[in-house]
């Protein structure tokens, strides 16, 4: 299918953000292309397409979460890191990675989706309020982690 093909990789990286286990986002894509596989009602535009996916794609994400057979591996244990092509690109993402899901959820769809606070609102199903307190505080929490590595690695 199509959308399958176009929107596969959107739907890995949320996973992965939610997540953060590679293993699991190749799961939550694999779950999420078979309800698309079996939606019977078309869509109403491609960017309804989109947002269903990543809607999905988000429950199924918190369903894993809520699982009390998750085992929590540290992020070192996971297989796959995307690669970059600058250093400080690995050490972002990984600073990324160690925050708390919800706040790298928001942070993936607003920067790296592109979707305003509004638009985030309606896909995680939440107030405009939370949303824009999930990006202040996942913005904070990443400029203190950013600060406590760039001064741990000056004073040695």
């Amino acid at each position: 299918m199509e959308l399958a093909g176009r929107y596969k990789d959107t739907v890995f990286r949320v996973a992965l953000n939610a997540l953060g286990s590679p293993a699991d986002a190749d799961d939550i894509v694999q779950e999420t292309l078979i309800r698309l596989l079996e939606r019977k009602d078309p869509f109403e535009s491609e960017e309804h397409a989109k947002r269903w996916l990543i809607r999905v794609s988000v429950n199924l994400s918190k369903n894993v979460l809520r699982s009390p057979w998750r085992r929590h591996a540290p992020l070192e244990a996971a297989e796959t890191v995307p690669a970059f092509d600058h250093p400080d690109e690995d050490e972002l993402y990984a600073q990324v990675m160690a925050l708390p899901a919800k706040d790298r959820t928001v942070l993936y769809l607003f920067y790296y989706e592109g979707y305003s606070v509004k638009e985030i609102a309606e896909i995680l199903e939440i107030r405009v309020s939370a949303v824009t307190s999930r990006l202040s505080r996942a913005r904070q929490r990443l400029k203190v982690q950013m600060s406590e590595l760039t001064e741990g690695c000056c004073n040695e």
